[in-house]
């Protein structure tokens, strides 16, 4: 399989860092082929321009390359903190750019963008993995987990994605070498159980 790793965060020794880590390898061990992107390492632009918004716009090879890549992708696994309930605004503008429509979804024809998108995606799988400095039930109680929302429904739901899984570290700020240490070999069964070995290989 292909799979694009996205990930989202300024620390290149983070613990973000630590778990794309982790996924690449259980990916490889898989042997499944990893495009992987760290979005702050290669200055992503996350500004949409206006002219870039139409279905068929001309875009930068830069652009053309991240979207070619999600088009083949047979999986997809999102790395990032949890800032204010959202995703850093650097993969915000990654979703803006390369999530776009053409690409990623499409209107039926007589439908100039009211209703519902068909996916595009070819990905079956997407698995986002968060850090967060709030514990799950408050996530849940106090904010309604947006993340969750964000990205099964309102992203990879509506992209043709139709095995979602996500999993969330935390409480990251007062965390144990010993607790990180259990979470990245939790990150690596997690990416082995949800993109096995190829039997067909």
């Amino acid at each position: 399989m292909n799979v694009s790793l996205i990930l989202a965060h300024p620390n290149q020794g983070s613990f973000n860092h630590a778990i794309a880590i982790a996924a690449i390898n259980a990916l490889d061990g898989n042997g499944h082929s990893v495009r992987f992107h760290d979005l702050y390492r290669e200055r992503f632009d996350p500004v949409l321009p206006y002219g870039e918004i139409p279905k068929g716009a001309d875009i930068d090879s830069n652009l053309m390359k991240h979207c070619g890549e999600i088009v083949s992708a047979d999986g997809i696994i999102i790395v990032h903190p949890n800032w204010w309930g959202m995703p850093p605004a650097i993969l915000k503008g990654w979703v803006d750019r390369v999530i776009r429509p053409g690409v990623a979804y499409e209107f039926l024809e007589g439908d100039s963008g009211e209703g519902v998108p068909r996916g595009l995606l070819k990905a079956r799988k997407a698995l986002v993995f968060n850090t967060s400095n709030t514990f799950p039930d408050r996530e849940r109680e106090a904010f309604g987990d947006p993340l969750q929302r964000l990205w099964k429904d309102c992203i990879f739901g509506l992209c043709g994605v139709e095995e979602f899984y996500r999993k969330t570290y935390c409480v990251i700020a007062t965390s144990t070498p010993v607790k990180r240490t259990a979470w990245l070999e939790d990150a690596e069964d997690t990416v082995a159980e949800i993109f096995p070995k190829d039997r067909n290989r």
